[in-house]
């Protein structure tokens, strides 16, 4: 099949005769000739009909205004740029990449070709391969939402003949290629942590602890050595340190709490399942994890700006940042793996104090109306007020009044009032999505305790809402003392941010702290798949099109 590449050349040898483009360079005109001949043809000496926009991309580049001149080869053969070009894309695993994925194999085999033919062929494969590469390293393999279209980010990306031409002008590859890739310390930071994990699997990886009675400080167990050895490989236990047998002693104690912080589990010293579990997630796994990591990270804009709210998902965490330094941290309930808390950055605008809590259509049908149709003083016990009609022509129902248990769906609107039960606490942080979901306080503050706080019906409740308030609002002289007496007074009242603050909303499996610890967190969304599926290409459709029932929830 030919490509419909005709209007796209005509056009350009329109512009040709308008301005006469530079004649060839003596050692490049045979390849250059080749080149043309292969783009007038509109055969597809590279690529295939699956991804022909790609091949156009190339053949745009070299009949647009540089003559056909070549990048990578010269008549004689392979300049040194291809080389260094084919040992950068070999090198892709480091970053996280399949190398496959760039033709490596094919690049390879070709590197000998001497005919113009074969060398013509070899540039524009290495083209192609370099605008895949520069593509994928700057914003990633996969469109966010084909992963999941609770993936409301659009990850920006340079164009083909933007990555072509810094190619062209580089005096090195390499150089060039790190300028692409996400410049930010975390980025960084995990790259690192995955050759490092590399080399771990290389040696072996770690031990298989043996299940077994939960295992606390000071007992004696059989599997302690092997769980020292466990500990050891992944750096948490010295190298140095020679242990006590079968002894779980201070040592070893001190090594499985910094464990267990690294993964998200309550610092305990305790070995029980979950710690086991997460001691016996094969190495290779959580290379995996970082790989997948490092494709979110490049989604990321570099510059989340110099003050912002930071929203780890898979951590159920929340920091505040300004100007590169964590300046607060709280700890969040999210949505239930049904009600999925989404992916986005939006700007928060406002905050409320004492709000109502205006309950969701959902929830009213599907958790509410039974519990009416069972006793309908419940909502009265609740606080939750139910109304017919809209704005001013609202009227309040009386329960008792109601049939409910002739009702399929909700016919009126629901209000909880201001309140110590109030769903969203005492306060609530607005930046406006087309999610519905936002911060705010809860009455239920036993659950901040538990290693997975994943409750809510999308919204993020946030621990210690009130110092977080007095942090936002610190501008605007609001001091914590001042919000108290408003919370206290009852009564709603919103309050508008000077400056609009960036709230970006995340979800990361696997980081680097400063400190160098590696961190892990359980995939409790089962993200990490679907984007393991999305960029093997095999992401079935239920899954990639799903929504979550976060949206337009609302708590």
């Amino acid at each position: 099949m030919k490509f419909q590449l005709w209007p796209v050349v005509c056009a350009f040898a329109f512009m040709f005769m308008l301005g006469a483009p530079p004649a060839m360079a003596a050692d490049n005109d045979k390849v250059a000739a080749e080149l043309k001949a292969i783009i007038d043809s509109g055969e597809p000496a590279i690529g295939n009909e699956d991804n022909d926009e790609r091949v156009i991309e190339v053949y745009v580049f070299y009949a647009a205004d540089r003559d056909y001149k070549p990048i990578w080869v010269r008549d004689t053969g392979p300049k040194s740029k291809a080389r260094e070009a084919l040992a950068v894309f070999k090198a892709a695993n480091e970053m996280g990449l399949n190398p496959a994925n760039y033709r490596v194999a094919e690049i390879e085999k070709r590197m000998g070709a001497t005919s113009p033919r074969e060398l013509a062929e070899l540039e524009l494969l290495l083209s192609r391969a370099f605008i895949d590469f520069g593509r994928d390293i700057n914003r990633g393999r996969v469109v966010p939402k084909t992963a999941s279209a609770e993936n409301a980010i659009m990850a920006k990306e340079l164009g083909p003949l933007t990555l072509i031409d810094g190619a062209e002008v580089t005096d090195s590859i390499s150089e060039y290629v790190a300028t692409l890739e996400p410049q930010t310390r975390e980025y960084y930071r995990l790259k690192l942590a995955l050759a490092e994990y590399r080399e771990i699997e290389k040696k072996g990886g770690w031990p298989t602890v043996p299940k077994g009675p939960a295992l606390k400080p000071d007992m004696t167990d059989k599997r302690v050595p092997i769980i020292r050895e466990r500990l050891r490989v992944s750096g948490d236990y010295p190298r140095d340190a020679k242990g006590d047998g079968d002894f779980y002693g201070a040592d070893l104690v001190a090594a499985v709490k910094r464990f267990q912080e690294r993964h998200g589990l309550t610092d305990d010293g305790i070995i029980a399942d979950n710690t086991l579990e997460a001691m016996n997630v094969p190495i290779a796994d959580r290379i995996r994890q970082m790989e997948l990591n490092l494709e979110r990270r490049r989604w990321m804009d570099d510059d989340l700006g110099g003050y912002y709210i930071f929203v780890n998902v898979a951590d159920q965490e929340l920091k505040v940042v300004r100007n590169e330094k964590t300046i607060h941290t709280a700890r969040l309930v999210v949505g239930k793996p049904y009600s999925r808390t989404p992916v986005f950055s939006e700007k928060m605008k406002y905050i409320v104090i004492n709000p109502y809590w205006n309950v969701p259509s959902s929830i009213a049908n599907n958790e509410y109306l039974p519990k009416l149709k069972k006793d309908p003083g419940y909502l009265q016990r609740q606080n939750i007020r139910i109304f017919s009609g809209a704005g001013d022509n609202a009227a309040e129902v009386n329960p008792y009044n109601v049939n409910w248990s002739s009702m399929n769906r909700m016919p009126y609107s629901l209000r909880q009032d201001s309140g110590p039960k109030n769903a969203l606490g005492r306060v609530k942080f607005m930046f406006p999505n087309r999610f519905n979901v936002y911060l705010h306080d809860t009455p239920q503050k036993s659950l901040f305790e538990k290693d997975l706080r994943v409750f809510s019906h999308g919204c993020m409740r946030v621990q210690d809402p009130l110092d977080l308030a007095a942090l936002l609002l610190a501008d605007q002289g609001w001091d914590r003392s001042r919000i108290d007496v408003a919370v206290a007074g009852g009564k709603q009242r919103v309050i508008n941010l000077d400056k609009p603050i960036p709230v970006h909303v995340t979800y990361l499996t696997a980081w680097v702290n400063k400190d160098g610890s590696v961190n892990f967190r359980r995939d409790v969304y089962n993200r990490d798949r679907q984007l393991a599926a999305a960029l093997a290409g095999s992401l079935p459709t239920d899954e990639r099109d799903g929504t979550a029932e976060s949206a337009s929830l609302g708590e």
